[in-house]
């Protein structure tokens, strides 16, 4: 049913009523940012350290969790596949 919905309400994110682009609202220690991948295409990412690194994190803005991207801490990256909401 969710692949029908999307494809009659493509604006219609899910779940519903929640701010995709603001994470932090709903997941600690998390970011939205974007990535271009080629002229034209942007991909929303969200940036999530773990809860270990929570009390460092907490207040912290964009440019310290680019850093924390470029830190000795291992990065998992996790592609959930196209659902429409990240």
């Amino acid at each position: 049913v969710a692949p029908v919905t999307a494809a009659i309400f493509p604006s219609v994110a899910f779940p519903f009523f929640t701010d995709l682009r603001q994470p932090e609202l709903l997941l600690n220690n998390t970011i939205s940012l974007y990535l271009t991948t080629e002229p034209g295409v942007t991909v929303g990412i969200w940036h999530t350290v773990p809860g270990s690194r929570g009390a460092e994190a907490r207040g912290k803005d964009q440019r310290w969790y680019e850093e924390a991207l470029a830190d000795a801490h291992p990065v998992i990256i996790y592609l959930h596949g196209n659902g429409g909401t990240r």
